[in-house]
């Protein structure tokens, strides 16, 4: 089915900047976020619909599922529903996720154009302080760091060559700038307003 509506797949190992790309979108574009469903409690603070699409397992299980994990005793995933409802509002959303869930969306999505963000650094080295920068714990750095996920996701995979928009990410100017290029190819434009908005 052809289509406009982008769904801006952010992806990449952690510490490259895909969240920070992410809130760059909604703040200069006010291009939203899918929101995923979890079976987790709902904390202080957070709101259905917002944040996620609280769910219990019953419910859960009655989504049409792009991919889900269990994690810490809990289901979280992504669903068909969940886009359709982002693209019943507007024609561009986005998403972060891994290489692996990425190319699951390559493969399965077929109703919106899948636009893969591959985020990567040139000295992955640099990628332990900047998490370091931001606040994460060094023991969880170190896991993180030293999994085998980290490794997969600092590559991009075959699936996703020829497909995967590239950003390199040493510099914030530069990948913002490269972002906003990538925008204007597709005609989408800063929001009224927001036209001078440069941070993450």
């Amino acid at each position: 089915m052809a289509t406009t509506k982008r769904l801006l797949v952010i992806t990449g190992a952690t510490g490259t900047g895909k969240t920070s790309v992410q809130h760059y979108l909604r703040a200069r574009y006010g291009i939203d976020r899918i929101i995923t469903h979890t079976t987790r409690p709902q904390r202080t603070g957070e709101v259905d619909g917002r944040d996620y699409y609280f769910e219990d397992d019953a419910s859960f299980g009655q989504n049409h599922f792009i991919e889900h994990v269990h994690y810490a005793g809990y289901q979280y995933g992504s669903s068909f529903e969940g886009l359709d409802r982002a693209f019943a509002q507007a024609d561009v959303a986005s998403i972060v996720l891994d290489t692996a869930g990425a190319i699951t969306y390559v493969q399965r999505v077929r109703k919106y154009r899948v636009e893969p963000i591959f985020m990567t650094i040139t000295d992955p080295s640099v990628l332990a302080r900047r998490l370091q920068q931001r606040g994460d714990d060094v023991q969880m750095i170190n896991q993180r760091i030293a999994s085998a996920e980290f490794e997969r996701d600092l590559a991009l995979p075959p699936e996703l060559v020829g497909k995967a928009h590239v950003v390199v990410n040493d510099d914030w100017d530069q990948a913002r700038a490269a972002v906003d290029a990538l925008l204007n190819t597709w005609g989408v434009h800063p929001r009224a307003g927001e036209e001078n908005v440069t941070a993450s």
